[in-house]
């Protein structure tokens, strides 16, 4: 009578546990296709977006505040992670319908098999090395003790050095372990008070709130390195959201391009509302917003530019073979394809 029991226990359990895997199995499919069906609706369908730290945030921080998305029938749940390695592990993870990350650590996720394509160039921006060792003057002047802070491993600043360290070293790996994974933030405090690390390869407000500074200097710029200009980062949209929720895409990429608008026409304004954020004075934001070489744009720069690179140096497995294999339609769209030769956009997918 007691194994009975058990018996018949063991098998109401089995049969919990199949129920319970088929519904976590159909969950994603799901979730895509209630949002979908939420904007069939009329109510707000609900978009998941990471970004992370920088000015070249300042779009998505601001629209954090003004809200340019309900209007197209979009609600956004934000998330602000440290790096682009940590936004690819949590798209991977279907934390994300939307990440914003540099072309680089796009292109590893790729390259493994991330259900995602580019929706967006996002931001034009300078970023280049900085440190305040005086006998530091070329990346041949770094030693084994000089500390590198770079948000990650393969990071868009990491490639850049590497990209960097062949025209002049030779080999692109020849500081891989002078790197230090830190966010912007931690880096730039670490260079202010002159601990842990060397130097910094970093963005706006960071990079000119230590160029600042007397005595610190640019070593390496990352539009020389990388021979022209990139989209710092590039709007990532999964597969699933892109297929179940067409409105919702289309209603992202529009809300985007407003924001990004009003940041371009409203500097003074932006500075305002992001100067707490970043903890420094609304006339030294500004000043950063408006300095050379900001371009707050969602054009694409230089989207297959980094993967001959990488691929060679051994970062990637794989180069893509056409735009479309990592870009969604209106990207396509957008560059277009010129016969009898490349028209400019498509030229300057890659790098010279």
């Amino acid at each position: 009578m007691f194994c009975f029991k058990r018996q018949r226990v063991f098998a109401v359990l089995l049969v919990v546990i199949l129920f319970t895997t088929l519904l976590s199995g159909c969950s994603r499919q799901e979730a895509g296709e209630d949002r979908a069906q939420a904007g069939e609706r009329g109510e707000l369908s609900t978009i998941r977006v990471a970004k992370q730290f920088g000015l070249v945030y300042a779009p998505l921080m601001v629209a954090e505040k003004i809200d340019f998305f309900s209007k197209y029938g979009l609600k956004v749940e934000w998330l602000t992670l440290g790096s682009g390695g940590a936004v690819r592990e949590a798209m991977a993870a279907n934390e994300l319908d939307v990440a914003f990350m540099g072309i680089p650590p796009y292109l590893i996720g790729w390259d493994k098999g991330l259900p995602a394509k580019i929706a967006a160039g996002y931001v034009v921006i300078p970023v280049s090395l900085v440190t305040y060792d005086p006998d530091i003057n070329t990346l041949k002047d770094f030693k084994p003790e000089h500390k590198i802070a770079v948000p990650s491993p393969g990071s868009i600043q990491h490639i850049l050095l590497s990209m960097a360290l062949e025209k002049q070293v030779g080999d692109p790996n020849t500081l891989d372990d002078n790197l230090v994974a830190l966010p912007h933030p931690d880096g730039a405090q670490a260079m202010l008070a002159k601990k842990d690390v060397v130097a910094h390869f970093t963005t706006p407000p960071y990079l000119f709130e230590e160029l600042n500074q007397p005595g610190y200097k640019v070593v390496v710029d990352g539009f020389e390195a990388f021979g022209q200009d990139f989209n710092f980062n590039v709007a990532l949209v999964t597969q699933s959201y892109h297929d179940n929720n067409p409105q919702g895409y289309a209603a992202f990429v529009q809300g985007l391009n407003e924001a990004m608008n009003w940041v371009n026409e409203h500097k003074e304004e932006t500075a305002e509302l992001l100067a707490p954020e970043f903890k420094i004075e609304k006339e030294k934001l500004l000043k950063s917003l408006t300095a050379e070489g900001v371009n707050y744009t969602t054009a694409p720069y230089g989207l297959m530019g980094f993967a001959d690179f990488m691929k060679e140096a051994g970062y990637i497995s794989k180069v893509p073979e056409s735009l479309s294999e990592i870009a969604w339609e209106n990207i396509l769209a957008q560059v277009g394809k010129r016969e009898g030769g490349s028209c400019t956009l498509e030229k300057i997918q890659w790098s010279k």
